[in-house]
């Protein structure tokens, strides 16, 4: 393969994940933008428990029951030359350490909000974890076709709770029952809304120039008169689009639309092929890693356990930094030391998968694993680097798992241990006695893990609470000291899933209290995988 053939296929790739709050549309939104990238045929709503159709991006059974999207889908497809990477992130807030770790294998994000709700908790933590490396943010204010903040308030609120500039691309023309479509500042026409056109793409209704009188004639000349004096305010209040502040994450595009009419979509995608930036450069503990290089670098971001339930498989999510992936291909797997041949990666359309001849920088692969590849693990071609910034975070809850039947106590520790490796809980092991302790950023993820064990491990669990408020990993210089703290504390330590140490916090004064007696020990509330 030549040197300029590597080049053309990085450039035209685009690699984003979509962010937002809990029923903010995004499911929605991803399913249009699928549909837009002919990825599928005919988009069709999350249904209510019970219907037999359910969101594309949405496969496993509990969310098809619950019409919420709980694992991160990937999903591959091109739209106007470029070929797209697409990371749909659960929205529930349950769920945010996978999106967290999701927005690292990224290069820009699609921050969509809820017109009517405004800036809510779940975008602000997640737009912090964008902050960790500068990611572009591209906003789409979704909802337009029901009774919504006003636009200017809205923008003000984004700027205010979020500290990003806002420079709005398009400009909405009402809205709820009055909404008429979104004006296009760059272009300088006026794109009409039609209702009952959501499932399909539908040809653009297009008034070219503000001051068209076939506007006045088309929204009426009150509402003509009021947009263009709302224009105006705007234009003089409002920041330009620069896309170097675009870039490194200070400034972001705005757009208006409604997804569930499938409106404004391709004016946001249109702007995301243009503006966002191809692959980007990575660092590692040794130096930086480049898109253009020659040799195949990559690192795990998620494995996610048992996509087919027939075969009880495991898919290891790589993000390719550099080179090109081919197959039968050998790589080196850093953490083990081992080589290994590649020869039925897959690329992923959600739950469908198909094998792939090559890759390139910026691409998803899925790689089959039997439990030798961890979220973190670094591949190369012999190389002895690993890529940093893809943490471990403190879990906020935490429960006691117990059996029914005490006899599938190992079915029950390798279920566990298997679904604690795609990232959304962590297990932990108290040293002195054989509980098994969850610990998960949201309540709702323990009733997920019990609904998977039953379905997929055939094992029957229940959940308690347990007296645990935090944990933090341990290191200590010293290691005479680092054993007395051992052997003192014993009541309160743990392993984790890669038998890392912990201590295992009941308060937070035990836990002040603790690190004033033991000052030399480092008390750490996340950890690098």
């Amino acid at each position: 393969m030549s040197f300029n053939k590597n080049i053309h296929e990085i450039l035209k790739r685009r690699n984003f994940a979509i962010i937002s709050h809990p029923d903010a549309g995004k499911t929605t939104i991803t399913e249009k933008i699928l549909l837009f990238g002919r990825a599928i045929q005919k988009a069709g709503t999350i249904k209510s428990r019970g219907s037999n159709k359910y969101a594309k991006s949405d496969w496993m059974e509990i969310e098809k029951q619950r019409g919420i999207s709980i694992t991160t889908s990937v999903m591959q497809f091109t739209y106007r030359n470029y070929l797209i990477n697409l990371l749909d992130t659960p929205g529930h807030a349950d769920f945010s350490e996978d999106t967290y770790r999701t927005i690292t294998a990224v290069d820009s994000c699609l921050m969509v909000i809820d017109a009517t709700k405004g800036v809510e908790e779940r975008t602000k933590k997640l737009i912090k974890i964008t902050r960790m490396r500068n990611t572009p943010i591209i906003t789409f204010m979704n909802k337009l076709d029901r009774e919504i903040h006003n636009s200017i308030e809205l923008l003000d609120l984004v700027e205010k709770e979020l500290n990003i500039a806002c420079a709005p691309i398009t400009w909405p023309i009402g809205c709820g029952k009055t909404f008429r479509g979104v004006y296009h500042f760059y272009k300088n026409l006026v794109y009409l809304y039609k209702t009952g056109q959501g499932h399909i793409i539908q040809e653009d209704n297009i008034i070219e120039g503000l001051e068209n009188i076939t506007l006045d004639k088309v929204i009426g000349s009150n509402l003509a008169k009021q947009i263009r004096d709302e224009l105006e305010f705007v234009k003089d209040t409002t920041p330009y689009f620069n896309k170097k502040m675009f870039l490194n994450g200070t400034l972001t595009p705005v757009f208006f639309g409604t997804a569930l009419g499938n409106f404004g979509i391709n004016h946001m995608l249109d702007s995301l092929v243009q503006w966002s930036p191809s692959p980007m450069l990575r660092l590692t503990n040794i130096r930086t890693v480049y898109p253009f290089e020659e040799q195949f670098t990559g690192f795990v971001f998620k494995i996610q356990a048992n996509m087919d339930p027939k075969h009880r498989d495991r898919i290891a999510f790589i993000r390719i930094v550099s080179g090109h992936y081919k197959k039968n291909m050998k790589i080196y797997h850093v953490r083990t030391g081992k080589y290994m041949v590649i020869s039925d990666a897959v690329t992923l359309m959600v739950e469908e998968r198909s094998h792939i001849q090559e890759a390139y920088a910026g691409d998803i692969i899925g790689l089959h694993n039997h439990g030798t590849i961890k979220i973190g693990d670094t591949f190369t071609q012999g190389e002895n680097i690993n890529f940093i910034g893809i943490p471990n975070f403190s879990p906020e809850i935490f429960r006691r798992i117990t059996l029914h039947n005490p006899i599938k106590q190992k079915q029950l520790l390798k279920g566990l241990v298997q679904l604690s490796e795609e990232g959304a809980v962590q297990i932990f092991r108290p040293i002195n006695n054989n509980d098994l302790i969850v610990g998960a950023i949201g309540v709702l993820q323990f009733e997920v893990i019990v609904a998977r064990l039953k379905n997929e491990y055939n094992v029957l669990a229940t959940y308690e609470s347990v007296n645990i408020i935090t944990v933090r990993w341990l290191e200590c210089k010293d290691m005479h000291k680092f054993e007395l703290f051992k052997r003192k504390n014993e009541l309160h330590l743990a392993l984790d899933d890669a038998n890392n140490l912990v201590y295992i916090a009941p308060t937070i004064i035990n836990l002040n209290m603790i690190r004033e007696r033991y000052p030399e020990i480092k008390f750490l509330n996340n950890r690098e995988h």
